[in-house]
């Protein structure tokens, strides 16, 4: 069963009515279920464990001190890419040797913060990065290890925003380049070659293009350790999609088959990178409604939440379901659900079915966890909405929600 459902007319996360979050932390609300989370972390180890595999959690999803805490507890390590992911992991208490730093942009100073704390490894995306990460390194008589991270050309036929494994992206590296930036590795003594890999796109629901990139992957490691480079592990990114609407992601065991079976013949270690496979569906946005709005061609449901509370329908017009916590009999009504921000973007859908609204009914969107909070911000001035983990019958405010005084904080 779902975390989120409903008993008796009412929605329900885990063992706790909406309504009751509702009331007493109010609206807008991040809502998580911590057995969700858990569940989730257990079934994507487990269909690994017949092979020794890291799963780096990619902090960018959800990066919440207090849900990252639940994550490493399970056993995962931290895929970052800014020296604030990796200060909020450490202070979550992840293991350092379970840190890879992926980015095409990674300052200085992060590199010099990634060396201090003995970091996994750098997934190097550029030439120019990895001289700089060899004379950082050199300057402190330290010696860094780097991963290659290619760039396949493969598509993984998702969003384009999201993609992330073509040549018409920033990311990675040629084939044909990465293996001359191995042989660069050589010529520096401040640096050791540990790894290939490749990250080719996010919400991937189709287990062909992993599989291909697995392939591709442990081909390119093959021939590098022909070249007499002693890599330690393949790096095959994360991306595996979760259902929104009418996706069909694959099975936990289907996504290891898929990859398992071209890295198993190298016998190096496999470490994948998933972020909203783990904390996608285990999340909602709580919302009130303000008013109802009619016009010529449209309804309008106008809530307490807005774009500056989840951007993925207005970026990637991305579609999470919408539904009334209180169901209540009668006809249907079709709305655009909308917040009060004063762009024609601020919305969360169009055309949705709903029971009839009055100001003060409670709505929520689904499969929220990822990229909301994290992607949240103050824009017209509003303050970020709280976040709450849910534990059975139980909830924690593990965000408060900022007050009107935190927005001008740092400006006086």
């Amino acid at each position: 069963m779902s975390a989120f459902h409903d008993r008796n007319g009412q929605a329900y996360c885990e063992d706790l009515a909406l309504s009751t979050i509702a009331k007493e932390v109010g609206t807008p609300c991040y809502v998580y279920s911590k057995r969700s989370i858990l569940n989730q972390c257990s079934s994507i180890l487990s269909a690994f464990s017949t092979y020794p595999v890291l799963a780096c959690y990619a902090v960018k999803a959800n990066g919440n001190i207090s849900i990252l805490k639940e994550i490493f507890r399970s056993g995962f390590g931290a895929d970052i890419v800014s020296q604030g992911e990796m200060e909020r992991s450490m202070r979550a208490g992840v293991d350092p040797k379970k840190i890879v730093y992926s980015g095409v942009g990674k300052r200085a100073d992060e590199i010099t913060a990634a060396l201090r704390t003995g970091i996994l490894a750098f997934n190097v995306e550029s030439a120019a990065e990895l001289e700089m990460i060899a004379t950082l390194a050199a300057d402190r008589g330290m010696v860094a290890p780097v991963s290659l991270r290619v760039n396949p050309n493969i598509d993984a036929r998702t969003n384009p925003k999201i993609t992330t494994g073509l040549f018409s992206t920033k990311f990675g590296l040629a084939e044909a380049e990465a293996k001359a930036l191995a042989e660069r590795v050589r010529q520096l003594p401040s640096l050791r070659l540990v790894g290939v890999g490749c990250h080719i796109g996010s919400q991937i629901v189709d287990v062909a293009p992993l599989a291909e990139a697995a392939m591709r992957m442990s081909q390119f490691a093959v021939g590098l350790r022909e070249l007499g480079h002693e890599l330690e592990f393949i790096d095959l990114g994360g991306g595996v999609g979760i259902r929104y609407k009418e996706e069909a992601p694959p099975s936990m065991e289907s996504y290891a088959a898929a990859v398992l079976g071209a890295v198993k013949p190298t016998g190096l270690k496999l470490l994948i990178e998933p972020g909203r496979l783990v904390v996608g569906n285990a999340g909602i946005l709580l919302c009130s409604v303000l008013l109802t709005k009619r016009t010529p061609e449209k309804n309008f449901l106008i809530v307490d939440g807005a774009m500056n509370d989840l951007i993925r329908p207005t970026m990637y017009d991305s579609y999470h379901a919408i539904h009334a916590v209180k169901t209540a009999a009668g006809p249907l009504e079709k709305y655009d659900v909308v917040g009060p921000i004063c762009e024609t973007g601020d919305y969360f859908g169009k055309d949705r079915e709903l029971p009839a609204c009055v100001p003060g009914d409670l709505i929520y969107l689904a499969s929220s966890g990822a990229y909301a909070a994290s992607m949240a911000s103050n824009y017209n001035s509003r303050p970020r909405a709280p976040e709450v983990l849910v534990d059975g019958s139980e909830y924690r405010v593990i965000r408060r929600r900022e007050s009107l005084q935190d927005l001008w904080e740092l400006e006086l």
